[in-house]
């Protein structure tokens, strides 16, 4: 078995505003809803404080307020078919991605890297990509031939225990 753990990111483009709202749309949310959306991620301030320090106002150029719900859920619509046409076991919690697939097999190591780079393909077509230096594969099970897989023609470093959601696996 192998598991693979993808952190993604949004690329910083002019146009995200408009693609989330007409996914909106595409999903059922009437004009109201996606105003206020496309309201509330326009023209918005931020400081921070830090040791009773706060900073000067400054405009956000792009993204979702971070640990708002609205974050996540924006992200699943943004994000949310980015698993078409995947063969293996794909789970997905905000910006996490899990694959996972049975390498016993040739066909099942196949598999894995085929889904690896149909994800590389759907991140790019969603205006995302993926922060290859936070991707690992878990190498799983007693006989594991540890293949090597790679994801927009790097390789995805192997690690022997990572956190996924504040567990660690090994």
């Amino acid at each position: 078995m192998e598991q693979i753990l993808l952190e993604t990111m949004l690329r910083h483009m002019e146009n995200k505003e408009n693609i989330l709202v007409s996914k909106l749309e595409r999903h059922g949310y009437d004009g109201w809803i996606t105003w206020w959306i496309r309201n509330s991620l326009d023209g918005r301030s931020q400081r921070v404080m830090v040791n009773g320090l706060m900073s000067k106002w400054r405009l956000v150029m792009s993204g979702v307020p971070q640990g708002s719900v609205l974050g996540l859920a924006l992200f699943n619509i943004f994000a949310g078919d980015i698993d078409s046409g995947i063969e293996c076991t794909l789970s997905k919690f905000a910006d996490n991605i899990k694959l996972c697939g049975a390498v016993n097999t040739l066909e099942g190591r196949d598999a894995i890297q085929r889904d690896l780079e149909t994800l590389e393909r759907l991140a790019c077509a969603n205006f995302m990509k993926f922060n290859k230096a936070k991707c690992k594969v878990l190498h799983m099970g007693w006989g594991n031939s540890k293949h090597k897989y790679r994801l927009g023609g790097k390789r995805i470093e192997s690690s022997p225990e990572e956190k996924d959601l504040e567990v660690l696996v090994a």
